[in-house]
C-alpha cells in the first residue's frame, strides 16, 4: 500500500484531471458541435452519461423567437407585465466581491448594522480564516460574497435599464430571475419557444424541473459556479461565451467560505451600497476570476497557480439558434456580447441530474481541497 502524503495525493489528483480529460473529454478544450435534433438514445450515451458537453446546431431553427423577438415585439407583448430585474454597479451578480476595489470605483461601502454582534454566526477570525486573501488585522473581511439588488418593474422599463446600460449611470440590469420564470412572468412568450425540448426530455426520463429567461448586455458576467441540474442553454439573441471545467478539477477554483451580503440600490438608482445578511452565513463559492485585469493578473496567477498553470479550461462561443448541453456540476463562467439592438436572450431548461456514483465521486475529490472551508492548498493538508 502506498502512504499518501500530501504532495504525492496532490500529484495523483492532477494525474486523475489529466486522464479524465484524456479518456473520455479530450485535451484540446474543444466542445464538439453536433447536428441537431439528436436522437435521444446517442445523446444519453456519447453525451449524457459520461458528462460531456456539446453544442448542438439546427435544433431550434422552427422557433418563432428566433424571428419575432425585436425589442420593440418584447416591449409591445409584455407592455403590462411586471418582471424580476436583478441589478449590480459592475454587472457581477453572485460573485466574491472586493470591498476595497467596491469603495475605489463606485463608492460601494459595506453598511454598518445594529447589534451586529448579537447576529453574527461566525467571528471575524473565523471568517478571515476561510477566505482567500482577507486581512485578519482588518476590522472587516475584505472579501464577501454579494448577490444582486431585486427590482420588480413594468418589462418595457426593465428591457431600457437592459439595453442603455451605457447611458444610464443606474448600474448594470440583468434579466435572470431562475424560478421557472419564462413559463411564469414570461409566459406571454412561451408559444415563440418550447416549454421542453422534446429529445432531450427523452433521453433524460422527464420534463424539466425549470425554464428560464435570460436577458442580459456585455457588462453581465457569470462568476465560476455550478449547478446541480442537466442544462440545456439555447441562444435566442447575442452571444455567450463560456468557459468550463469538469467536476473533476473543482481543486482548481479554490472554492471557500465567504460571508454573504446583498447590494443595495438607491431610490433613484445612481449609488449602491452592500448590506450584510444577518444572520451571517458563509456561502461556498469559487475564488477564481479566469479573465483577470492587466493589473491582476501576475498576482492572480501566483494565488490561483492551480488553475492559471493546469490543463486548458474547455471554452465555447454560443450563437443565436445553438443549444449548449452543460453537464451537472460543471463549473461554468460566462460573459458576454449583445446583438445590434444592446441584448442577449437565453432560454435555459433544468432538467433533474441523477444523484449516483459521479456525485459520490465529486463529492469526495472536493472533500480533500475545501473540508470545513479552511484548506487553501492540497498540499496544507
Amino acid at each position: 500500500m502506498v502512504k499518501m502524503d500530501s504532495k504525492n495525493l496532490e500529484s495523483r489528483v492532477q494525474k486523475l484531471c489529466r486522464e479524465v480529460r484524456e479518456l473520455s473529454l479530450g485535451s484540446n478544450g474543444e466542445i464538439d458541435r453536433l447536428e441537431g435534433p439528436l436522437v435521444p438514445i446517442r445523446f444519453l450515451r456519447e453525451y449524457v452519461m459520461p458528462g460531456k458537453p456539446c453544442i448542438i446546431t439546427g435544433a431550434v431553427n422552427h422557433w418563432k423567437a428566433l424571428q419575432l423577438w425585436s425589442n420593440h415585439y418584447l416591449a409591445s407583448v409584455l407592455r403590462d407585465q411586471d418582471v424580476s430585474i436583478y441589478f449590480t454597479p459592475n454587472g457581477f451578480a453572485d460573485s466574491v466581491v472586493d470591498l476595497q476595489e467596491m469603495h475605489s470605483q463606485f463608492n460601494c461601502q459595506l453598511e454598518k448594522t445594529e447589534n451586529e454582534e448579537d447576529e453574527v454566526s461566525f467571528s471575524k477570525q473565523q471568517i478571515n480564516d476561510r477566505c482567500v486573501g482577507n486581512d485578519l488585522t482588518a476590522e472587516e473581511p475584505r472579501f464577501w460574497f454579494v448577490t444582486s439588488h431585486v427590482e420588480k418593474i413594468p418589462f418595457p422599463e426593465a428591457l431600457r435599464e437592459i439595453v442603455e446600460v451605457n447611458k444610464s449611470g443606474r448600474g448594470v440590469a440583468y434579466a435572470q430571475h431562475q424560478n421557472n420564470c419564462f413559463l411564469s412572468e414570461f409566459g406571454l412568450l412561451a408559444s415563440d419557444a418550447e416549454v421542453h425540448i422534446p429529445w432531450a426530455t427523452e433521453a433524460f426520463g422527464g420534463l424539466p424541473e425549470a425554464v428560464n429567461l435570460w436577458i442580459g448586455n456585455e457588462k453581465g458576467v457569470t462568476s465560476f459556479h455550478k449547478d446541480h441540474y442537466e442544462n440545456m442553454y439555447v441562444m435566442v439573441a447575442g452571444e455567450k461565451h463560456f468557459t468550463l471545467l469538469p467536476p473533476v478539477d473543482v481543486h482548481r477554483l479554490y472554492v471557500r467560505s465567504y460571508p454573504s451580503a446583498s447590494f443595495k440600490r438607491s431610490q433613484d438608482g445612481k449609488t449602491f451600497s452592500i448590506e450584510k445578511n444577518l444572520p451571517i452565513a458563509m456561502v461556498p463559492w469559487a475564488s477564481v476570476d479566469p479573465y483577470p485585469s492587466a493589473l491582476k493578473e501576475e498576482h492572480a496567477i501566483k494565488l490561483f497557480p492551480r488553475y492559471f498553470q493546469g490543463e486548458l479550461p474547455f471554452t465555447c462561443t454560443l450563437k443565436a439558434g445553438e443549444i449548449l448541453y452543460l453537464p451537472s456540476m460543471w463549473f461554468h463562467h460566462v460573459m458576454q456580447t449583445p446583438d445590434m439592438e444592446g441584448r442577449t436572450i437565453a432560454i435555459n431548461y433544468w432538467y433533474d441530474m441523477q444523484f449516483d456514483i459521479k456525485y459520490a465521486y465529486f463529492n469526495f475529490l472536493d472533500s480533500f481541497d475545501c473540508a470545513n472551508g479552511t484548506s487553501s492548498s492540497l498540499s496544507d493538508l
